[in-house]
């Protein structure tokens, strides 16, 4: 070879040096990292406005995707399409900042609460009470106590603020700057308007709705709790030198509940009469709401196996309740929040799955049967919220006789806005595009938001009218911000259990994908009844599956029958045997599609799942042999250890379901563990108490079996705070590129 030629060779390995160290570089500025996926940058890609419907039809909105000093409470007029600040927000924050000084907010938030007519919205800061002026852009400060403030709600006509402080209900009179204490007996054991543990978590979604306002603001109905005998569980801190202890209230399966009664107190001379029920033999008192005419209020109780719901309409005057109907279910009642009046004043709408599906019924006034409104194989259900308590019911529009709802008609993984006649007729479906769409209505019925999402599309947020017409598109997808990324569309598809039945499944794969390698598998899983993984939206954990994508490892999620919501008929089938053979039956038939795909290399499989994920994954790698590896986190090991309201649903109560307690404990399955375990638990979870990561390790330590264990300090169910979230998730990549 020449020199010249060796000079040119070298010129041009050196270029080609230089541009492959300049993509390398390039890639890896645009590497996703954990530490992304909990970055302000990244909740900016799925960032929409708040906002909530005023009375007169208008939007207050509130954009985070805007930077903090631009951001403010907006309103927006969906028939001019006008949208104007509405305050001076520099001027909100002075005057705030006149009240807190340097410990004042330095952006707007949404308000925790707002009078619904374009004039006041209430803040809770620091555990007191804010009272902003819409037009004026002023602050008030309303309560000064070292006690906290909380559970805020404006009465109906806005004139009055209630609110919980000390287990006590309150009302503020905000034009004549009057406190008035209604309950008087509140103390740690007694609570007044404001839920216990159980009643929070399981029967109200996570929401502290302990009171509820009559349409005329002249009363409040209200549960009074009595916690004494309940279990106390205990959280040892590992602060200060001598560590703290927090006790919690908890009532475990088959354990003592909170005593529960409804009562009423006029606002003016503020007495409670408490409801007489003509069967006190209910345990739980699970919904209230006031019938329009604000004389009388709904009640609906529960029994203990939860198999009956009693419906009464209560007396405000004398506290007498009278019985209206009762639903029952062969497995359990499952709550929702689809109970409307109409304003005829003599029927009411009501969702019920007595016929196997969930649907909507109308009912004359005194409970009897008018018709079936809804029907077929599919569900009502709600698009989003907690899964265990539904909503599907938008909008009714009495006029027209026409109800607004989301159900899952057109596919199980997906959710869609139909309307339908009062008698049933004429039901059409509103949204077209595939995926899962979001609705809320104006209170006029003329308009609805659609945040609308899909495996492939990032959230939007658009203005429709009722029609299904488009006006305005309020917020756009952001997909530009994850395009350097090369986030992959997982695949849609199904898998044929044994007896034929199709599962709903979800696959993300390599945009380099080759069919003749062997890849290993990593399956997410959580299980609960009714509680889908696999829909057609855009999910969060998309960021972390690529991350696992990127490392060389295939994703799958698959939703055993009784987790795809389709039916009530499908939820029953785990009944005593929750967390049992029938659910693993379903995901071993899938795992078994799985590796007899030749592009899965079937002795690299690993499976994973958080609180009831995490449960199944211990299910699956003790019960059977198809996983090398999995991860727990924050997994019930044993229904003994949950909580009553939740467990005895399914499995009924230890005494009457021994069998059902004993088989599908995990505790007394550790010692068949197949495959390396990492098992992972924070030491302050208040919903899956640590004893289950406790118990079901001294039994892996007894039979010998070697695992991996993760504790958090002092987190909770989530372990949600950043660092705990960044270092969880890398500890699992760690895991799995160990182990698989």
């Amino acid at each position: 070879m020449r020199h010249k030629d060796v000079k040119a060779l070298f010129i041009g390995l050196l270029v080609l040096f230089c541009l492959s160290s300049s993509h390398t570089l390039a890639q890896k500025q645009d590497e996703l990292t954990v530490e992304w996926i909990y970055s302000s940058e990244r909740q900016q890609v799925t960032a929409l406005p708040h906002f909530a419907w005023l009375k007169d039809g208008s939007l207050l909105l509130l954009d985070p995707s805007k930077p903090e000093s631009l951001r403010t409470l907006e309103r927006f007029n969906p028939k001019s399409g006008q949208r104007v600040a509405m305050l001076d927000r520099d001027q909100a924050l002075t005057s705030l900042k006149a009240l807190l000084g340097e410990d004042a907010p330095k952006s707007l938030r949404f308000p925790d609460e707002f009078d619904g007519m374009n004039q006041q919205a209430a803040y809770l800061i620091k555990g007191d009470i804010f009272l902003l002026d819409l037009k004026t852009a002023h602050f008030e400060q309303l309560t000064r106590t070292e006690a906290e403030e909380k559970s805020l709600r404006f009465s109906p006509d806005g004139t009055m603020l209630a609110f919980v402080r000390e287990n006590d209900l309150y009302i503020y009179q905000i034009n004549n700057k009057i406190e008035k204490r209604l309950t008087t007996d509140g103390s740690e054991t007694l609570l007044n308007g404001t839920l216990s543990w159980v009643y929070w978590e399981e029967i109200f979604g996570r929401q502290d709705i302990g009171y509820w306002w009559s349409d005329d603001s002249k009363a409040i109905a209200y549960l009074q709790t009595d916690e004494s005998p309940v279990s106390v569980i205990h959280f040892v801190d590992f602060k200060p030198i001598v560590p703290a202890v927090r006790k919690q209230r908890y009532p475990k399966a088959g354990g003592k509940n909170p005593i529960v009664r409804a009562g009423v107190v006029e606002i003016e001379a503020p007495k409670t009469i408490w409801v007489d029920l003509p069967d006190s033999s209910y345990e739980y008192i699970i919904r209230i709401k006031w019938l329009p005419d604000s004389r009388k209020f709904s009640l609906q109780t529960m029994n203990r196996d939860q198999t009956k719901l009693e419906l009464y309409f209560v007396d405000r005057f004398t506290g007498k309740a009278d019985h209206i109907m009762t639903e029952y279910d062969s497995g359990w009642v499952n709550i929702h929040d689809d109970l409307y009046f109409l304003k005829d004043g003599q029927h009411f709408i009501w969702a019920s799955e007595r016929d196997g599906f969930d649907h909507l019924y109308r009912f004359s006034i005194d409970g009897k049967l008018v018709n079936q409104i809804t029907r077929g194989d599919w569900s009502i259900r709600a698009s989003a919220g907690i899964y265990w308590v539904g909503r599907a019911v938008v909008a009714i529009d009495e006029e027209k006789e026409t109800i607004y709802f989301t159900a899952m008609e057109k596919s199980p993984v997906e959710r869609h806005l139909y309307r339908v006649k009062f008698d049933g007729s004429d039901m059409q479906r509103l949204t077209e595009q595939d995926g899962v769409h979001v609705i809320s209505f104006s209170p006029n019925h003329q308009f609805y938001l659609d945040q609308y999402s899909s495996v492939s599309e990032l959230p939007s947020l658009k203005l429709y009218r009722s029609n299904g017409k488009l006006v305005k598109e309020l917020a756009r997808s952001k997909s530009e911000l994850i395009e350097k990324f090369q986030i992959q569309t997982p695949q849609l598809f199904t898998i044929a259990t044994r007896d034929g039945f199709p599962m709903p499944a979800w696959l993300l794969k390599p945009s380099d994908f080759d069919p003749t390698r062997k890849y290993p598998l990593i399956l997410e899983v959580y299980g609960g009844p009714s509680a889908p993984t696999v829909i057609n939206s855009w999910s969060g954990s998309i960021y972390f599956d690529q991350i696992l994508v990127n490392h060389g490892f295939l994703v799958a999620k698959v939703d055993n029958r009784s987790a795809t919501g389709i039916s009530k008929k499908l939820e029953n089938t785990i009944l005593y045997r929750a967390s049992g053979e029938g659910e693993l039956n379903d995901l071993v038939d899938a795992v078994q599609w799985f590796k007899n795909q030749a592009w899965i290399d079937p002795e690299r499989v690993g499976i994973w799942g958080w609180s009831g994920g995490g449960s199944f994954t211990l299910n699956a790698m003790t019960n059977s042999k198809e996983f090398k590896a999995g991860i727990a986190v924050a997994a019930v090991t044993d229904w003994h250890y949950y909580d009553s309201k939740w467990a005895e649903s399914m499995m009924k109560r230890p005494i009457d379901n021994p069998e059902g307690y004993e088989k599908t404990s995990f505790i007394k399955s550790a010692k068949n563990l197949h495959g390396r375990l990492l098992l992972v638990h924070g030491t302050y979870d208040d919903n899956v108490h640590i004893q289950n990561a406790w118990a079901f390790a001294d039994e892996l330590i007894k039979a010998g079996k070697m695992f991996d264990m993760m504790i958090y300090p002092m987190r909770q169910h989530g372990i949600s705070d950043r660092p705990a979230r960044i270092h969880l998730y890398k500890t699992m990549l760690e895991f799995w590129q160990k182990n698989l």
